[in-house]
């Protein structure tokens, strides 16, 4: 049984902004419900370039309910130039987590933000590669560049990342070998890195203080900002004192209504799984 968060279930429960707007300015429709999930988002665009006004309409499970729910929360009111930032992993994040099973909810929220933007601008919705290469996955019509494009967006290394994610791989299964060696192409250079990245810590070991905080510095540096950073956001460390490590976040993720979870569930646990499950981070905000 999946575990789904407080946030998940309260935009299940109480979606908002349901229904549709007769004269949006962009229409967004993505999925299908031959293949059990569909979304379609309106979006209303001021002179000013911000989003006033966004509603969905959606076939699917609960997580694609609270997902769209969840994206038209966070779009209303926001610069359509920021909008366009959004990622799955924001709507995830702003929903305090889905079941891995679930993410593909969120990348069809993107995606839907994608075409609706698009619609509004009058261009041609083109998903950064994702209808480039062969079909792979004829049950969910899958294209090999989504696969690609989803795996590389969110650091996605096995044929069920890729299914709970793209749905790809879950139904009849014969395109598993194919996943499996388009991954093997994507990642192909990772492993000569391997051994120059941090491993995650052993309990038990003892780090004197110098150790931890180059630990520390290494992690931000090699796990967490490139990620920050792909996002179009980032951090910078500020103080370390004993197991409590300061940082501020920079860029997009400064008054991100989402960093408090990127603080904890991204940065702090990943400090906790490289450098000491007694690490706590602690935000620092400018006066």
């Amino acid at each position: 049984m999946w575990e789904y968060s407080d946030k998940v279930l309260e935009h299940f429960y109480n979606p908002r902004n349901m229904g549709d707007i007769d004269d949006a300015d962009g229409i967004g429709e993505v999925g299908s419900i031959s293949c059990g999930d569909m979304l379609k988002l309106y979006i209303k665009v001021d002179e000013n370039k911000i989003i006033t006004d966004a509603k969905f309409k959606t076939f699917g499970c609960g997580s694609a309910i609270a997902a769209a729910s969840a994206l038209t929360e966070m779009i209303k009111g926001k610069p359509l130039e920021e909008a366009e930032k959004i990622t799955n992993k924001h709507i995830a994040e702003y929903l305090d987590g889905l079941p891995r099973e679930k993410m593909h909810c969120s990348v069809m929220g993107r995606e839907a933000l994608e075409a609706a933007i698009a619609d509004y601008k009058g261009e041609k919705i083109e998903h950064v590669d994702e209808d480039e290469g062969k079909l792979v996955c004829k049950c969910f019509g899958i294209m090999e560049g989504k696969i690609r494009s989803v795996a590389l967006e969110n650091n996605l290394r096995t044929v069920e990342d890729i299914t709970n994610y793209t749905k790809a791989g879950g139904a009849c299964g014969t395109c598993i070998p194919e996943i499996e060696d388009i991954l093997t192409d994507l990642w192909k250079d990772e492993s000569k890195k391997k051994s120059a990245e941090p491993q995650p810590v052993k309990e038990n070991r003892q780090l004197t203080n110098l150790q931890k905080i180059n630990l520390i510095q290494e992690t931000v540096e090699k796990e967490i900002r490139p990620q920050l950073i792909k996002d179009g956001g980032d951090i910078e460390l500020i103080d370390i004192e004993g197991n409590l490590v300061k940082v501020a976040f920079r860029d997009q993720c400064a008054g991100c209504m989402s960093a408090q979870v990127t603080l904890k569930n991204f940065i702090e646990k990943k400090l906790k799984e490289f450098v000491s499950s007694d690490i706590t981070v602690e935000e620092v905000v400018p006066d």
